[in-house]
């Protein structure tokens, strides 16, 4: 198969395939926050993303989100539609936490009586500035009916991972999400969804995701290693 890396992030590198429309994704081991400023090697961070990820793409497919996703070719390889990449950070917050309660003066854990959505404008050399649907539309990042779907899509992924959450005994706390327009112009989930990208809290209220590195809690692999025997646990 035919490989250039058309894409180098922070978590990920994309290469192009023989199909014009199909392109791989290749988990690093590299924890950032702050936009990059802090960056660090985590061994075998890479892999139990992708296989993460993975898993939780296939429990969405199968519900009928429509993701990137197509499979998992290797431990840090994923074959994924290619998308464009709609410039919106989706955040659904379900318990209060992390920019959140700064932003609001609230104590972290308190549980929201309805999910929020929150929109960042996805721009590193702006930090990603938290902006509303008057500000997409301005910035012409999606239309108002595209925004809609978002919004669903983003709640009903919500109610789906929340219940999977829960079955292994973990409080599904916030996430962000990206979404892209394929070639047809349909829009699918994509990225990726690992705990890089949401906060797990047990019942104890400990940490299971990439604040352990944001706080200098402990291992982030013996973590993520946690939550991904937990999710294979679910039947």
């Amino acid at each position: 198969m035919k490989r250039e890396l058309i894409y180098s992030g922070k978590a990920k590198d994309i290469y192009s395939t023989d199909d014009d429309n199909v392109i791989i994704s290749v988990y690093k081991d590299q924890a950032t926050m702050l936009n990059g400023a802090r960056k660090e090697e985590v061994k075998g961070k890479g892999i139990l993303n992708n296989r993460i990820s993975s898993f939780i793409f296939d429990k969405l497919n199968a519900a009928g989100v429509a993701t990137h996703f197509i499979e998992q070719l290797s431990d840090t390889e994923q074959l994924n539609k290619k998308v464009d990449i709609i410039p919106l950070e989706v955040v659904l917050r379900n318990i209060t936490a992390g920019s959140f309660s700064k932003r609001f003066g609230v104590e972290e854990g308190i549980e929201l009586a309805t999910p929020i959505v929150e929109f960042y404008y996805k721009n590193d050399d702006l930090d990603d500035p938290f902006i509303n649907d008057e500000h997409v539309a301005f910035l012409d990042l999606a239309s108002a009916e595209d925004l809609a779907y978002i919004k669903a899509e983003t709640r009903k992924i919500n109610d789906l991972l929340k219940d999977l959450f829960a079955q292994t005994g973990l409080r599904l706390v916030d996430f962000k999400l990206e979404f892209g327009y394929d070639k047809d112009g349909h829009i699918l989930l994509a990225d990726e969804f690992s705990p890089d990208n949401c906060r797990l809290w047990d019942a104890e209220g400990n940490h299971l995701d990439k604040d352990v590195f944001r706080r200098n809690l402990g291992s982030l692999t013996d973590v993520y290693e946690l939550v991904l025997a937990k999710l294979q646990e679910v039947k």
